[in-house]
């Protein structure tokens, strides 16, 4: 008998399976949604590169046929500025988790959007440092029982559509695991916008997280997302923020690439031709 091709399998290093991931984590959908998405761009294989750094979510880099990079902790952002700036016409693309990406990783955040890097950051939010055992992580919510806060969180957690946009981001989405249309259509919008653009996906870690605080199993879970998310696109970010176990809202938050790109505005300046001292020597500068 034929054996069936997986759909993705173009995209998958299906020699490197079974994949590491707890049976109901929901990165695998993730990274469905991101393969079927790039399945429907303009981009081939050839075109894109993906940078993970440290954690569940980090692992993505070794499971696609792509030019893939498995970054040190909290450093998958300024890799993937650094790749962009050397090859401006590559899409670069950055997978990894909270953790990584708004702690350690925090401030290279900020200032991806504060220069409009042209790249795309898919943020996979589990609530926590799953990877390590359960900690704390910048978006836990207030109350939330973890490895290190075993009597419940009490720090604010981070609204990371909120930090997005006033870090600058041109386009800054929300979706959860069991939005998985909608997380497509968001990421594959995402990759097309010329400056940096953000996505968050909300995933259940039923391995730590759900069973800490007894939230019951990665379906009960997806359940809680269907009947507790309120799609608002459009809606302001400062509403974004995320409590335990209570309503929150997803959709596209933010769409506008009409400011210039950190490679944008270095061409314009360095628009024509300029030459050092005379004493040395004459460059001519070429646009990136």
């Amino acid at each position: 008998m034929s054996k069936e091709k997986h759909p993705l399998s173009d995209y998958l290093r299906e020699d490197r399976m079974p994949h590491m991931w707890c049976p109901g984590c929901g990165i695998g959908i993730a990274v469905s949604a991101f393969l079927n998405a790039l399945k429907q761009s303009r981009y081939g294989q050839d075109d894109v590169v993906l940078v993970s750094g440290i954690g569940c979510a980090g692992r993505v880099a070794g499971y696609v046929k792509l030019d893939s990079f498995h970054t040190t902790h909290g450093r998958a952002i300024p890799f993937a500025e650094g790749l962009k700036a050397a090859s401006p016409k590559t899409k670069v693309v950055v997978f990894s988790g909270e953790g990584d990406l708004m702690s350690i990783g925090g401030n290279h955040f900020i200032h991806a959007g504060r220069k409009n890097m042209s790249i795309t950051i898919l943020c996979v939010n589990n609530l926590n440092y799953a990877m390590t055992g359960g900690q704390v992580s910048p978006t836990t919510p207030a109350k939330a029982i973890t490895a290190t806060a075993p009597f419940g969180s009490f720090c604010q957690p981070f609204n990371l559509p909120f930090i997005a946009e006033a870090a600058g981001a041109v386009y800054v989405a929300r979706w959860t695991v069991f939005h998985v249309r909608q997380l497509q259509k968001a990421i594959l919008e995402a990759i097309h916008k010329k400056g940096m653009s953000f996505v968050e996906i909300i995933s259940p870690c039923p391995t730590l997280y759900e069973r800490r605080n007894q939230m019951g199993t990665a379906l009960s879970r997806m359940n809680f997302y269907r009947e507790n998310t309120v799609i608002k696109n459009g809606a302001s970010t400062k509403d974004a923020v995320m409590d335990l176990d209570k309503p929150f809202i997803v959709g596209k938050f933010v769409d506008d690439d009409s400011k210039l790109t950190y490679l944008e505005a270095m061409n314009e300046y360095y628009d024509t031709t300029f030459s050092c001292d005379a004493n040395y020597h004459t460059y001519t500068g070429s646009k990136i």
